[in-house]
């Protein structure tokens, strides 16, 4: 039976290698000589140290040409086998030994020097042997080209009548290359060639017919062979034409031509009627058909009983047919048609199509048999005409014995019951008239021992989830079977995961990581055994964790396409990632000289200055030498709209309306929003084009109304969300005609600059809409009322001056534009005013009511309008505060002003000061200026409210009473009658009011005053208001609480809208004597603050009792009214920063004994924050006089009480010097530098 070899062996296919050899050249030429590199025959793959018959493995084979300046000529014969094979060659079928002397030998290599190498031209073949058999190449043929001539020839002019053919033959030299005709003149002019006059394929020229105008003396045939850079030249040729005379007998003139006669159609090529072309498959078929006749003959083509091949061309005027590399069906008849006025000339061609010698699937192929079986070599060929096959064995002709076990049937031989006698190199050659092909058949007949072939512990990789092929090449006869193991185990591997392949090799799917490990591949056979190991590894996969997305971008910016990527750290050393644009890498830069880079850190790929090439599909892949992933992004590019093309005008209805139409661009992804309709004329501005109309962007027309008298211009562009695009092509000049303005000047001004005088301006015509030469423009005028007549005044300017009018009266005007092609539409009439002067009366009867203590009424009789002398805008109320009821002595001379305009008779006055006398006058003011001042008013504003008292303290609290201490209000806004005291008892958890008293305290001296009767241990809230005959104003809070048997220290609460000083205010901290109760309210001394931009530092001195109290400090932005609290501070830290203010704004800041945000603060100022970048001013108190004087008084009445009850509860009593020492700090408690004190306000 029969082996089938792919189920016993692995094999390599046969590769064919084509080869270029260049070789350098004499003379500075160089040519290239083809060598046909064959290499190693297909065949089996065989350990070399298994002895085995030689294989062809490099080799020459074709045509080899040596030209004529090539060194030297290489002949390539190169083979493997055990033992080494020896090489022979034969030339033209003679044993062929190279000259020693002029050869270089590289096994069966040789190489021909330049010298006499036409001795060495013939027909090669190689041969390669050892014991085991001879393999053979197929004949190489070498040609030795020589530098081609023509020959010395005397050719005698060429005399023809005029309409006679004529062929100039050139009969060029052959040669071993490609050659190309041209035929020229002597000054290298090419001829022209027409459907009268060509060149065939065989390089003559034909000429149809001949005319006069061919006679010349240098037809020129040039022969090009550009392999070797030659170019020959036939001798010139003589064309004489001779005119046609008429005869003796004829009437016409001796010097008369006569025209060529007619003549019916013949062909010049190919001379018969019937002829035969043979070509082979694949290569051009050429049918050429030149006429002759006169006038010149048509020539058509046809296949007959067929369609033309669609590949057809015609080629040199129709006389040419052409069909490159023709297949059997392009084979059959064509015929060619040459036809006149006179007849008609045809020509058949039967084109055959034939075919070199080929394999029909593959060569055979070389076999390992074991011994008895039968083998069978078949050599399936096919070709045009049918091949002849010559077997050979060992090179020898190889012929059928019937009575062996070797037979030849024809294409195939058997070799039956095969013993290792049979093993040799078998040799199958096809050939036919248009080549041969060779194949070497390698049978071996023997038994081998399993071998495996594949390198013993192999490693291999894979990546999760990924397949892997482990590969367990073996050689052996018989056939060895394959298993593979895992290592440590017997059991064949078999799962739905693992497969054994047909040529041994093991494929698992959807690695694991458990997969990883040993694994043994077993090769058994009758002979033996073999065994080899393979080691698998399975890696991380790569994968894209940050994929590029669809982004668009904005053309000329930068764009960043997002692929990061992490892989097994194994497989970092082969890692990378690369970029794709629709399907085709792209060259990354990791520098500045590209548009494209790459960010390896990450995988970025970052395009700078994007344009609308850079549009597309972009694909990143990350990739190891294991496996890769990608992800894709798509960059949609957007820009401006391309220009508008065929921008194109038509007329309407006249001339100066036009319709104006385009084609739009490309709107690069951004949908137009409008075209942009620009003009530009040539006469008053040229050059400057300017926006004539604005169209939506899903038109594509405008109609335009031109101006007349103007050369237009004409272009579109287009507008998107990224911006303008750039014009189109300006349009041909437009030309209006001239007409007659088509409106008057607007914006009309009237201006009265002198009480006598009317000044007339007006917004005069564009140059573009004057419509004509010679604008003017026509000014008519006349006082209204009067029943004047119009006076005008024709003005080229766009301004004219009335003189010699009253004041202030009104005129009628109006302006009407003219050219020297008529008048503008009739104008409208405006009215107007002469010139103005200031007003001559004063308002009369000037009376006062005053609403309140601020508020007063004014009233008036107004001027007559006839001593206004203009437009009346209002009236003027000024007034003057001479004194304060108060202090009448001291005189203030306090001026102020309102104005209110319009035409009125009253004015309400705000902001008076209470208690004080004032006196007020009025006048009238007009454009020019103001009137006369009424008669003065004199008035007094009656008594207010007082302001707020700037402070008040609750002390000395005792069982049910506490003592409130207060200073008077700055400003009492009258006569202080006396305080009005109330007073609320708290609930101290909801701060609700419980209770409310009130007390009128009478005298304006009072400072002071003992609340009796109070609820002990209890809560207050304390309010003062100072009092006038006009009522009592706004109250001063304070909170203190009642506690039995327990004294509290003063704690002053200062107004927040009055100002204070930097005068130390400290109070004792306890009463002298009761040093053992702690007071509720810690004393603090020497509170300043340092404002920056963004916070703010409080700092303070604790008297030493309170070096363990708690504060809390308050703020909040005026303009929100929102308290922030910190938390509890200690008093020894001596400072708290307030951190998050806003710049430039104004804050309070409170510091509490508690967390309620009530009045009881031990300190409260307003601050403002500087602006970032402007130093702020900071002003110590100190340099404030008024606030020191305020305070030091409020202090002074504070001392003097306090000391008064001391003395009343302690008489006899006496005290510690430590304790009296304690209220005073000593000098590093004195606060800040005096810059970082706040203004306080």
């Amino acid at each position: 039976m029969p082996v089938d070899l792919h189920r016993h062996v692995r094999l390599i296919a046969a590769v064919s290698i084509d080869h270029w050899r260049g070789m350098r050249l004499e003379g500075c030429l160089q040519f290239v000589l083809l060598m046909a590199l064959t290499s190693r025959a297909a065949g089996l793959n065989i350990p070399l140290e298994v002895e085995q018959p030689p294989t062809i493995i490099t080799k020459t084979s074709g045509t080899v040409i040596a030209l004529p300046y090539d060194l030297t000529i290489t002949l390539k014969c190169e083979a493997k086998g055990n033992p080494t094979p020896e090489y022979r060659w034969t030339k033209d079928g003679k044993d062929f030994i190279p000259p020693l002397n002029r050869t270089g030998h590289t096994g069966g290599t040789f190489v021909l020097q330049n010298k006499l190498l036409d001795e060495f031209q013939g027909k090669y073949r190689c041969y390669a042997s050892n014991k085991h058999g001879t393999a053979m190449t197929e004949e190489i043929k070498l040609i030795v080209a020589s530098v081609p001539k023509f020959p010395k020839e005397t050719v005698s002019p060429i005399v023809v009548d005029e309409g006679d053919p004529v062929i100039l033959h050139c009969n060029p030299p052959e040669g071993a290359t490609e050659r190309q005709i041209y035929w020229m003149s002597l000054g290298l002019q090419h001829i022209e060639q027409n459907e009268r006059v060509s060149m065939g394929i065989d390089g003559n020229l034909y000429f149809s017919n001949a005319l006069q105008k061919d006679s010349r003396q240098d037809y020129c045939c040039f022969a090009a062979f550009n392999k070797i850079r030659t170019i020959v030249q036939k001798p010139a040729l003589t064309v004489m034409v001779k005119s046609l005379k008429p005869d003796n007998n004829s009437a016409l003139s001796s010097n008369t031509t006569l025209a060529p006669p007619l003549r019916m159609p013949g062909l010049l090529l190919p001379p018969s009627v019937q002829s035969e072309k043979v070509l082979l498959k694949g290569q051009t078929l050429e049918l050429e058909c030149i006429p002759e006749g006169y006038p010149t003959p048509k020539i058509t083509w046809m296949k007959l009983g067929d369609e033309m091949p669609r590949k057809t061309k015609f080629n040199n005027f129709g006389k040419q047919l052409t069909i490159s590399a023709v297949e059997e069906t392009d084979a059959g008849k064509y015929m060619c048609s040459a036809k006149n006025s006179a007849g008609e000339a045809v020509h058949y061609f039967d084109v055959i199509v034939e075919e070199p010698p080929k394999w029909l699937t593959e060569p055979p192929q070389s076999q390992l048999t074991v011994i008895g079986s039968d083998v069978h070599i078949k050599c399936s060929v096919s070709g045009k005409p049918p091949p002849d096959i010559t077997w050979r064995r060992n090179s020898e002709v190889f012929k059928d014995d019937p009575l062996s076990n070797r037979r030849v049937l024809d294409d195939t031989i058997v070799l039956h019951n095969a013993t290792p006698e049979d093993s040799a190199v078998y040799q199958c050659e096809a050939s036919n008239n248009h080549g041969k092909i060779l194949a070497n058949i390698n049978i071996m007949v023997k038994n081998l021992a399993p071998q495996i072939l594949t390198r013993n512990n192999h490693d291999y990789a894979v990546v999760l989830g990924g397949d892997i092929t482990m590969n367990c090449s073996v050689f052996g006869s018989p056939l060895p079977s394959v298993s593979w193991t895992r290592d440590g185990t017997q059991e064949t591997l078999v799962g739905e995961r693992f497969y054994e392949l047909q040529n041994g090799s093991l494929q698992i799917t959807n690695a694991e990581k458990d997969d990883r490990g040993n694994y043994v591949c077993v090769a058994v056979n009758t002979e033996g055994k073999s065994a080899a190991i393979a080691v698998l590894d399975v890696k991380d996969p790569t994968r894209i964790m940050n994929p590029p997305q669809d982004m668009q971008i904005i053309s000329g910016t930068t764009a960043q396409l997002m692929c990061q990527a992490e892989c097994d750290q194994s497989l970092r050393g082969t890692f990378e990632v690369i970029w794709m644009k629709d399907e085709e890498e792209i060259p990354l830069s990791f520098e500045g000289n590209s548009r494209f880079r790459h960010v390896v850190d990450d995988g970025m790929l970052q395009i700078m200055n994007v344009n609308l090439s850079d549009q597309g599909l972009y694909t990143c892949i990350a990739r190891t030498s294991l496996d890769e992933v990608n992800a894709t992004g798509l960059l949609t590019v957007l820009d401006v709209p391309d220009a508008p093309k065929n921008v194109e005008i038509s007329e309407l209805t006249d001339r100066r309306n036009v319709s104006l139409s385009w084609v739009p661009g490309n709107d690069h992804n951004s949908s137009v929003a409008e075209f942009i309709v620009e003009f530009e004329e040539s006469q008053w501005e040229p050059g400057r084009w300017k926006e004539l109309q604005k169209v939506p962007g899903n038109q594509a027309t405008a109609e335009l109304a031109l101006q007349g008298h103007l050369n237009y211009q004409f272009r579109v562009y287009a507008v998107n969300a990224v911006g303008p695009g750039p014009p189109s092509e300006p349009t041909e000049r437009y030309k209006t005609p001239p007409a007659a303005p088509d409106r008057n000047p607007q914006n009309i001004k009237i201006h009265g600059h002198l009480p006598d005088q009317m000044e007339i301006s007006w917004e005069p015509l564009l140059p573009i809409e004057h419509n004509g030469p010679g604008l003017e423009y026509k000014v008519s005028y006349r006082r209204t009322g009067v029943g004047d007549d119009w006076s005008w005044n024709l003005e080229k300017r766009h301004s004219f001056n009335v003189k010699n009018t009253s004041t202030y009266v009104p005129y009628e005007i109006k302006i009407q534009s003219r050219n020297s092609h008529g008048w503008g539409p009739e104008p409208k009439v405006v009215t107007g005013y002469s010139g103005e002067d200031v007003p001559t009366s004063a308002p009369r009867d000037v009376a006062v009511e005053v609403i309140n203590t601020t508020v007063l009424r004014v009233s008036w009789t107004p001027v007559p309008q006839a001593t206004v002398r203009g437009h009346l805008r209002g009236y003027n109320v000024h007034w003057v505060r001479k004194q304060s009821l108060l202090n009448p002595s001291k005189i203030l001379d306090e001026r102020h002003s309102l104005s209110f305009p319009g035409k009125r008779n009253h004015a309400i006055v705000p902001q008076l000061e209470p208690f004080s006398e004032y006196r007020l006058t009025v006048n009238v003011y007009n454009k020019k200026g103001n009137g006369p001042n009424s008669d003065p008013v004199t008035f007094n504003t009656p008594e207010g409210v007082p302001r707020q008292v700037p402070i008040l303290t609750a002390s000395n609290a005792r069982k049910d009473s506490i003592l409130l201490v207060w200073g008077p209000p700055l400003e009492t806004n009258g006569i202080l009658t006396g305080y009005l005291l109330q007073y609320h008892l708290l609930n101290e958890t909801t701060l609700e009011v419980v209770d409310s008293q009130e007390i009128n305290i009478s005298g304006a001296d009072t400072s002071q005053w003992r609340l009796q009767g109070l609820k002990d241990g209890s809560l207050y809230r304390f309010q003062l208001s100072a009092c006038t005959q006009a009522g009592c104003g706004p109250p001063l809070a304070q909170e203190s609480s009642t506690v039995e048997q327990a004294h509290l220290s003063p704690t002053p609460a200062v107004a927040p809208d009055q100002s204070s000083h930097n005068c130390s205010l400290s109070f004792p901290s306890s009463i002298p004597g009761n040093s053992s109760h702690p007071p509720l309210v810690p004393a603090l001394l020497n509170i300043s603050c340092y404002v920056s931009d963004t916070f703010a530092k409080i700092s303070w001195t604790a008297i030493e009792e309170q070096q363990d109290s708690q504060l809390y400090v308050a703020y909040k932005n005026n303009r929100e009214a929102i308290w922030r609290i910190s938390e509890a501070v200690n008093t020894s830290q001596s400072f708290h920063i307030i951190d998050g203010l806003k710049p430039g704004m104004e804050y309070t800041v409170r510091l509490m004994a508690n967390r309620l945000l009530d009045n009881t603060s031990i300190f409260e100022e307003v601050i403002q924050t500087r602006v970032k970048g402007v130093g702020g001013q900071q002003s110590e108190l100190s340099t404030q006089g008024w606030f020191i004087g305020t305070m030091c008084a409020v202090a002074l009445l504070t001392l003097i009480a306090l000391m008064a009850c001391f003395v009343r509860r302690n008489k006899g009593g006496k005290y510690a010097v430590k304790e009296k020492e304690d209220l005073h700090p000593d000098e590093e408690s004195q606060g800040m530098n005096d810059d970082t004190f706040c203004e306080y306000r």
